[in-house]
């Protein structure tokens, strides 16, 4: 089954992630902290030689001016997929709003937020 869907951006590179993750979460099942469902990514990330980059910090900027206090993206696959990990009962407005202003700042288009608390990875891709 493929999870592909052609009239998303970057499908291919979102696709390859979220088989990624389906095979951590088969592996690992739900109930960890999200700092193990990271681990668990970047190693796969790695052995499958998909580019990441783990904790990248991102300033804010305002009025022109930039504020002393950053942003850090859980992940930044293929240089330009924000990726968001989770690992609670759902994904909340709250994440997407956040996942929306990683993106803005970071000047990537798509964000995917990858929830692990549950039975199954939940998945939401956001848009900018």
């Amino acid at each position: 089954m493929s999870l592909k869907n052609d009239s998303y951006p970057f499908s291919q590179e979102t696709e390859r992630i979220i088989k990624t993750a389906f095979d951590v979460h088969n592996n690992l099942g739900a109930g960890f902290l999200e700092i193990v469902y990271k681990d668990a990514l970047e190693f796969e990330f790695d052995q499958l030689g998909i580019k990441c980059e783990r904790e990248k910090q991102y300033s804010v900027t305002y009025k022109g001016i930039t504020l002393p206090h950053s942003f850090y993206a859980d992940f930044v696959v293929f240089g330009i997929i924000i990726l968001e990990i989770k690992a609670k009962s759902g994904i909340a407005q709250e994440d997407v709003a956040q996942t929306l202003n990683y993106l803005k700042c970071s000047g990537c288009k798509v964000g995917l937020i990858l929830n692990f608390g549950t039975s199954s990875v939940e998945i939401r891709r956001v848009v900018f």
